[in-house]
């Protein structure tokens, strides 16, 4: 009898991990990898036409669907979002004019309204893994974002290359060559000026977001935006995927973390690293994230901050030193988290981390509308 209960124990023990081996050897595939980084076949907006965003809770002819062109040949699927007083002033416009998808964006009002106001404001928008633009609590944040000017703030975002209508395959090279085709559409085709251009981004998209500053930055002369808002941040996939667990609580790799020597082998066989603690520097940026995150651990965001401040000091400090003056300037906020600013040479670099919201339902909170604004407000 004892026998047969060690015979079955052994079968049950040995059943999971042979499926995480089994994962651990999928994972050293591209294409497995490019599912589990990226989740751009899940696309949360199944039944839905993206060709109509009033399914998604917008005004007729307040968001445009249409094509940018990327550098890879791809035509990426965006969406421009009118904000909401700047639509009451035009409405009877139009609503005259033709609604849906579009192949000549530069005919319509919206577009005339960005390109011809000077004191239009463009919100360009970079979301994380997985899903469409119109997924579930990107939405809401559209709103928010433009909430604080509903005048002036227009939103521009859109699905990177195999995400929702864009065709192609996501990969870091890909995905940075299709945000900067986004700001060259903003910059040179709707005319707006980088000072009035923000980078909102989350999640994956924070990634995106600090190469694309890195990107500009290097040109000549640089090109600095109005600034950067990076929404629950990650340091760089090798030490994500060592404290990421599935639903918050199954470990992906972090318990082979505890083996130095095979969690370095297996580092190996990562393709795209998205480096983001080598590419965030000095420029205006606000960093925010929640204590509750199960998917990016809060922890992220304060060696993101150390790595920016390090980028404004050519002598550096250390993360221990820096933490040491943070908790005597930190802004006890009580349940609303805390927050620490260090103003710089090229502006303020804010870290601001909030007890509770979840990683998507701060997306569509004021915290968000405030970010966009201080950001404006210090650039003017």
């Amino acid at each position: 009898m004892l026998f047969i209960l060690f015979k079955y124990s052994a079968i049950a023990a040995a059943v999971p991990a042979t499926l995480y081996v089994g994962l651990l050897g999928l994972l050293t595939t591209t294409w497995f990898q490019s599912h589990a980084v990226y989740l751009h076949a899940i696309q949360m907006t199944w039944g839905k036409d993206l060709d109509m965003p009033e399914v998604f809770g917008f005004l007729h002819n307040q968001v445009t669907p249409f094509n940018i062109k990327s550098g890879g040949s791809e035509n990426l699927y965006a969406w421009h979002i009118l904000p909401v007083e700047l639509y009451h002033k035009h409405e009877q416009q139009l609503l005259s004019e033709p609604s849906g998808f579009t192949s000549d964006f530069s005919s319509h009002l919206a577009f005339k309204l960005l390109r011809d106001d000077p004191e239009a404001r463009l919100i360009i928008h970079m979301h994380g893994a997985g899903g469409t633009v119109g997924s579930g609590f990107r939405t809401p944040n559209y709103r928010a974002l433009s909430a604080g000017q509903p005048e002036k703030m227009h939103v521009l975002t859109f699905d990177y290359r195999g995400f929702g209508r864009t065709p192609g395959t996501p990969s870091e090279r890909g995905l940075i060559l299709d945000a900067t085709a986004v700001v060259e559409w903003a910059l040179n085709t709707a005319k707006v000026p980088p000072s009035r251009i923000l980078l909102f981004s989350q999640s994956l998209g924070t990634a995106v977001n600090t190469a694309i500053a890195e990107h500009y930055a290097r040109e000549s002369p640089a090109i600095v935006f109005a600034g950067h808002i990076l929404v629950a941040p990650f340091v760089d996939v090798p030490t994500l995927v060592s404290t990421y667990k599935i639903a918050g609580t199954i470990p992906l790799l972090s318990r082979l973390a505890k083996f130095p020597a095979l969690f370095s082998y297996l580092r190996t066989f990562i393709r795209d690293k998205w480096s983001t603690k080598d590419r965030i520097a000095e420029y205006r940026l606000t960093i925010i994230h929640v204590e509750d995150d199960y998917d990016i651990p809060w922890q992220h965001t304060p060696t993101m901050f150390w790595h920016a401040i390090c980028g404004t000091r050519p002598e550096g400090v250390s993360f221990e030193d820096l933490e040491k003056t943070k908790s005597e300037s930190k802004r006890d906020l009580g349940a609303a988290g805390s927050l620490v600013e260090r103003r710089t040479d090229h502006g303020i670099i804010r870290e601001e981390i909030l007890k509770y919201g979840l990683r998507d339902v701060i997306m569509g909170n004021p915290i968000v509308t405030l970010a966009v604004l201080r950001i404006f407000d210090a650039n003017d």
